[in-house]
């Protein structure tokens, strides 16, 4: 097989994947009705997107499991350290030496932004939640203090 054949196979089973995955995917998203948009509920006045506190919650959790496992794979000093001048060509340390340096800042950031992503991802879980609560108390006071009088009484 030549490189061009098993190129053009990679790709086609790269493009599938892709297809594949997309139609499984749906995030957050509520079904759509049958005119094509999706609604809200009778009057069909929402964006179309449902919120669920837990999946937020967890979402921030896994973004800082993420950037601690970036964190621990983190470049090892040991191998900057291997490059050194006496065991390594000149020039080859010194390259070696700025990649380290290059990729600690970049892990750096990585956790860094991952951990700020965790953080606002909880902030606005938090403001949902005391939004969402806030509407529910409203509604329960109308069910509560509220009373049923009949139309022709009005």
């Amino acid at each position: 097989m030549s490189w061009e054949e098993e190129w053009a196979q990679l790709k086609a089973q790269a493009l599938a994947r892709t297809q594949q995955s997309a139609t499984r995917m749906q995030l957050n998203q509520l079904v759509a009705d049958g005119g094509g948009g999706a609604s809200a509920g009778p009057g069909g006045g929402g964006d179309g997107f449902s919120v669920s506190a837990a999946s937020i919650n967890g979402s921030s959790h896994l973004l800082l499991e993420i950037a601690g496992v970036l964190y621990e794979g983190r470049m090892d000093g040991e191998n900057a350290t291997m490059c050194r001048t006496p065991r390594s060509h000149p020039d080859v340390a010194t390259n070696v030496e700025t990649f380290a340096r290059y990729a600690k800042d970049q892990y750096t950031d990585a956790v860094v932004l991952l951990a700020a992503l965790s953080s606002k991802l909880k902030s606005a879980n938090n403001a949902y939640v005391e939004y969402d609560d806030a509407v529910r108390g409203k509604l329960n006071s109308v069910l509560v203090a509220g009373r049923y009088i009949e139309a022709g009484d009005r």
